[in-house]
């Protein structure tokens, strides 16, 4: 494969500012890393507040200095390997886990790396100043036409799923690794709060697939509900919030046991009585687990928590093997993401997009940006 000298990219030059197309320098890969095409990149719902607000909003997680070429969820084929990398090939499918570690603290040796201090999402944010150096490692997020990502962040996509479909590989995962922490599997009756968004959806379909008995999903709109009702009326059951009591309802379909598990996938800007809900909806010995970052001091009885022994976790993003896992689940069939409605737009229209994407078809749109 012939690689040119230069490449396009959007980049952001001031904080919510537009972004520009620009012609840069190619990325070199190191001796770890590979080069990859960039296909297909997912927009994160509501982008443009958040880039705009996110100062403000999120002080403590620092974003790449500016100017930046952002875009946090990229699919595409590799296009150059670095000298010592083995397993992969020019013209890979690929997702790009856009997690990343310095690879060498005690978290990374020990195989959690998500726990590193530096860890930080390439083309998007950091969750301390430590990030820094890790921006300067991989300056170049999926909003371009190439970018570079270390060996260990790469997944291989099957036949079967399109590079659209896997830019949606980051938020399903996110769900997807909040299951496997609460062992979900047969027999279990799981809660999930903001059933019908970006993360729900794949909280659902990916419940669905690992044999869940039941999933309880709660949401406002009750259209939306009724579409995630469709995909398995045997299993889900819905109810909206705007009609009572989440733990009244919870409690009335498990016989006043509760759920073994709860996933709150409501986002910042929701309120803090549905996640309270979702909490004494739990049996004894339930976990719940929070991946849609809602924000703000939540009042929580933590002797109750005690006495029931169950569990509270917060679940950062996913890892490479379980991006892994859910590629390889979609080869299988175990998998079908057809339900999702993807969108695209050329590189050019990157800020038509980004301000547009709030028009969408709750979790079930699928935006994505194709340089």
């Amino acid at each position: 494969m012939t690689i040119a000298q230069t490449m396009t990219a959007a980049r952001m030059h001031t904080v919510g500012g537009e972004m520009k197309i620009e012609s840069l320098p190619m990325p070199t890969p190191g001796d770890m890393d590979v080069l990859v095409r960039v296909k297909a990149c997912g927009i994160v719902p509501n982008l443009h507040n958040i880039l705009a607000n996110w100062p403000t909003w999120f002080p403590h997680m620092p974003q790449p200095p500016l100017p930046a070429v952002f875009g946090l969820d990229p699919a595409g084929e590799i296009a150059g390997l670095g000298k010592q990398v083995h397993g992969l090939k020019v013209g890979d499918r690929v997702y790009v886990n856009p997690g990343r570690s310095c690879g060498s603290c005690r978290h990374c040796r020990r195989g959690d790396s998500i726990s590193c201090k530096h860890y930080a999402f390439q083309g998007y944010f950091g969750f301390s100043e430590h990030a820094m150096q890790t921006f300067a490692d991989y300056p170049i997020g999926g909003l371009s036409e190439f970018m570079v990502a270390p060996a260990s962040a790469i997944v291989k996509i099957p036949d079967n799923m399109d590079y659209g479909q896997a830019a949606r590989l980051g938020y399903l995962g996110t769900a997807y690794s909040a299951l496997k922490k609460v062992n979900a599997g047969p027999g279990d009756t799981i809660l999930v709060n903001g059933g019908t968004g970006t993360l729900g959806i794949g909280a659902i379909i990916f419940g669905l697939a690992m044999n869940v008995k039941r999933l309880l999903i709660t949401a406002r709109n009750r259209k939306l509900l009724e579409e995630i009702k469709a995909l398995a009326p045997s299993r889900i059951e819905i109810f909206s919030i705007e009609d009572g009591s989440v733990a009244d309802w919870v409690m009335a379909l498990t016989d006043g046991e509760g759920v073994d598990a709860f996933l709150d996938c409501n986002g910042p800007g929701a309120g803090h009585d549905t996640f309270r809900q979702g909490l004494l909806s739990m049996r004894r010995g339930g976990i719940a687990v929070d991946i849609g970052a809602i924000a703000g001091p939540v009042e929580i009885d933590v002797h109750r928590l005690m006495d029931r022994n169950q569990r509270l976790y917060g679940s950062a993003w996913l890892t490479t093997a379980e991006g892994q896992e859910m590629a390889d689940m979609v080869e299988v069939g175990t998998v079908d993401l057809s339900i999702f409605e993807t969108k695209s737009f050329p590189l050019a229209d990157v800020n038509g997009a980004i301000s547009g994407i709030e028009q969408r078809h709750g979790g079930f749109s699928n935006y994505v940006i194709c340089p």
